[in-house]
């Protein structure tokens, strides 16, 4: 009985299933089972196989739809963040641009009363409470994401909180430079206001001395003329015009302490003659005393910005010259124009020489300095006059030219100032 059933199960295997041996290249597997004789050999395994795994295909999908919506909420999320880190970038190079207009704006308008940098700050103020709030938004769309089972990048987190720290870093920093650029531009506007209102209150006390004439000076030839700049339009000239002279003396005071030259202290120009008379120092030069346009060199030292006593003196016969510095003679010389007389009708003019008539005058050979009693005879003094003269013991007006306030006028800017000469020597030496 035994043998018979072992028998009819090698049967059945051969008939109904295939042998494990002849499995094919697909990867198909058949199974043997044993089967009761009296039991339907019909195989009900297969059955059982389709059932369990149509039940583990609903699971998978079922895994599988739960991981896509999971992966669309986090790519929807990414989205987002990334749009807001643009945001946030665009947000800070628009503070970045605003910060720099309102710096050139301010170095722009320097001189001018700057504009209040409140507005500025509250644009800067309003863009970082932009940036919380999108903060605090992300942060609640992480609390969603988690109630949901989506997690927040943690990265991306970190990057935004870093992010926004940066930018708040950088909008104090803005914030201060420009509190310290507004103290900066009021400080200095209102240094440049207290110069304006000195510089015009100075002008008005000028202009104040200047309407009352020379009321101001204790004597009418205390006073001195200032022409502070080398330009072609600051000068002093004498109302009077010379006669015609055979023979003068010329003498004044004067200082200057620019190097090389001192330029001009005088000219006399007469129509046909700009350079009837002129003494100049013009560059590396030597000082020249011009007649008629001859040309002699004196030996005179003048530059060291102390008050000198200058007298020249001139004859038409023979030409003969002597200058004086301080009560000294240093030179003296002959043939200078001999025989020419000084001719009348000319232009007297302090501080500048005249290329024509009048005017044309060249910077260069302006002179810088004060200059004081300046005055003319028509003859040689002795030169104990000239020595008393020189160390204030004694004061002799000109009989051609006097200098007084009411026969000099000055222009362009040159000015007239009260002067106590011998007590101004003396302090300087």
């Amino acid at each position: 009985m035994f043998h018979l059933l072992a028998g009819l199960m090698c049967i059945y295997a051969l008939t109904c299933v295939k042998v494990v041996y002849g499995q094919n290249e697909k990867g198909e597997r058949f199974l043997c089972t044993a089967v009761p004789i009296d039991k339907d050999t019909y195989c009900p395994v297969q059955s059982l196989t389709v059932q369990s795994a149509s039940v583990r295909e609903e699971e998978l999908r079922n895994t599988v739809m739960q991981l896509r919506e999971t992966i669309l909420q986090q790519k929807e999320t990414i989205v987002n963040q990334l749009e807001t880190i643009k945001e946030l970038t665009s947000k800070l190079s628009r503070c970045e641009s605003d910060s720099e207009t309102f710096r050139k704006m301010n170095k722009d308008t320097m001189d001018d009363v700057p504009k209040d940098p409140n507005d500025t700050i509250d644009v800067l103020g309003k863009t970082t409470q932009s940036l919380k709030d999108r903060l605090e938004n992300l942060e609640q769309q992480q609390m969603r994401a988690n109630i949901s089972g989506a997690s927040f990048p943690n990265e991306l987190r970190n990057l935004l909180q870093r992010r926004l720290e940066d930018l708040e870093n950088q909008l104090l920093v803005k914030v201060n430079e420009l509190e310290e650029e507004k103290s900066q531009l009021y400080n200095e506007t209102v240094s440049h206001r207290q110069r304006t209102d000195s510089t015009l209150n100075s002008l008005m006390n000028r202009i104040s001395e200047l309407e009352k004439g020379g009321g101001g000076f204790k004597s009418p030839e205390n006073f001195k003329i200032s022409l502070p700049l080398r330009t072609n339009y600051l000068f002093g000239q004498v109302k009077k015009s010379l006669p015609e002279m055979y023979a003068f003396t010329i003498c004044m005071w004067l200082k200057s302490g620019l190097s090389p030259g001192i330029g001009t202290p005088f000219s006399y120009g007469v129509p046909g003659q700009a350079n009837e008379i002129v003494l100049i120092e013009w560059g590396h030069n030597p000082m020249e005393l011009l007649i008629n346009d001859k040309v002699a060199q004196l030996p005179l030292s003048l530059s060291d910005g102390r008050w000198h006593h200058v007298c020249i003196t001139w004859t038409t016969r023979d030409g003969l010259w002597e200058a004086y510095q301080d009560g000294q003679r240093l030179g003296s010389g002959e043939n200078l124009a001999p025989w020419h007389p000084i001719k009348s009708g000319g232009v007297l003019i302090l501080g500048q020489e005249q290329d024509v008539v009048g005017g044309r005058f060249d910077a260069t050979q302006a002179f810088v300095g004060e200059l004081s009693h300046f005055n003319v005879w028509d003859r040689i003094l002795r030169s104990t006059d000239i020595i008393a003269m020189s160390n204030c013991s004694f004061y002799m007006p000109g009989n051609v030219v006097a200098w007084t306030d009411s026969n000099i006028e000055v222009f362009g800017g040159a000015s007239k100032w009260p002067l106590e000469l011998c007590e101004d020597r003396l302090f300087d030496n």
